[in-house]
């Protein structure tokens, strides 16, 4: 990776940081109670979290620093975003994996060497469609021994059944965005802009173009999230945290 040294992949991952706050501006409020749900459930120090989703690792980062003894694995499509994790964080405590969630494969491609205490994922599973995402519930939960938790926080809409609270809901948003200086924050579109003209992520941009996608055709509810844990063996399901459309759902073994 030409001229991408650990200083540069942390400029990205902070300007990453920033863009997401455009559209979440309580986000370090929603990594904060991820966290807490996992200390309040957790029987042992040295967790093994699987980060579903983990991007350019901003969720792995904090966990990390919360639990000093816990172990993350990491997975996700998004070549360039490994990429600025690995450089990023450089933790012997994270360990990466690049396989598609929405495939059949995806858990025995981690080699995990014990059952996980969690599953966490934060803003990454809106990319997938209800079928995939139903898979996914039930491999998590069949991967889970009882007490392990499955903890997502997104963007999740009430869809057919609620388009007047989804619309509050991004409005919501949008005015505490305004509230707490974030609005103006740079977008997703402009940040990836700024990715492609890059010299030093030059090798991982041609390592993502052309061999990644994702298309929502038939995007989930938060009732099926919720439904599709219940139905997925989860003893328990429900939203932990909210603001506007921005939650947090759990789900226990």
């Amino acid at each position: 990776m030409t001229g991408l040294d650990a200083a540069r992949a942390r400029y990205w991952l902070a300007r990453w940081d920033r863009q997401q706050e455009h559209y979440m501006p309580d986000r370090e409020q929603r990594f904060e109670v991820i966290g807490d749900v996992l200390d309040e459930r957790r029987d042992r120090d040295d967790l093994l979290i699987v980060d579903l989703g983990i991007g350019p690792g901003t969720l792995a980062q904090r966990l990390l620093d919360r639990f000093p003894d816990a172990r993350v694995v990491g997975v996700d499509a998004d070549p360039l975003l490994l990429g600025l994790a690995e450089a990023a964080l450089a933790d012997p405590r994270l360990r990466t994996v690049n396989a598609d969630l929405r495939s059949a494969e995806w858990l025995d491609a981690l080699e995990l060497e014990r059952v996980p205490d969690a599953f966490v994922s934060t803003t990454a599973l809106h990319w997938m469609n209800r079928d995939p995402l139903r898979e996914l519930f039930r491999t998590c939960a069949q991967a889970l021994k009882p007490g392990g938790l499955f903890i997502d926080g997104d963007h999740l809409y009430e869809g057919p059944a609620g388009p007047g609270l989804d619309a509050l809901g991004t409005a919501m948003t949008a005015r505490r965005a305004v509230r707490q200086g974030t609005a103006d924050a740079e977008d997703w579109a402009a940040w990836w802009d700024a990715v492609h003209r890059a010299p030093e992520l030059a090798d991982l941009v041609r390592a993502r173009d052309g061999g990644f996608e994702h298309t929502v055709h038939d995007r989930p509810t938060v009732h099926d999230y919720l439904d599709f844990a219940r139905d997925a063996g989860f003893a328990e399901a429900g939203i932990v945290w909210q603001y506007g459309d921005d939650r947090i759902v759990v789900g226990i073994r």
